[in-house]
């Protein structure tokens, strides 16, 4: 249950998650304990990600380009750039409203 609540606070994602509980399962720790050891905590600091947005940005100008000119899906490919810049530790949720907020 501890493990839910962490999810629903948004502290982890669904793909943390499944690595804590195999972690769990195997060791018995607390799902708190090994976010903290393991360095997985999601990162859901506005500014924090607005810093990583603004890098894909500018490291990115084509994507950008073609996004603005109607192809939508270009987002997939900054969303996973400032995914794998942040190890995967993004909120994807904010990830997504901070990158259309300044693509527009």
């Amino acid at each position: 249950t501890d493990l839910i609540k962490l999810i629903n606070e948004g502290r982890i994602s669904g793909k943390m998650a499944k690595e804590v509980f195999e972690e769990m399962f195997v060791g018995g720790k607390d799902p708190q304990a090994l976010i903290e050891e393991k360095g997985l905590a999601q990162i859901s600091d506005e500014s924090a990600i607005a810093g990583f947005v603004d890098k894909a940005i500018e490291a990115n100008p084509m994507v950008v380009a073609e996004y603005k000119a109607g192809k939508k899906q270009a987002i997939g490919f900054l969303v996973g750039q400032i995914m794998k810049a942040s190890r995967g530790q993004a909120n994807p949720k904010l990830v997504n409203e901070i990158l259309q907020k300044k693509l527009q």
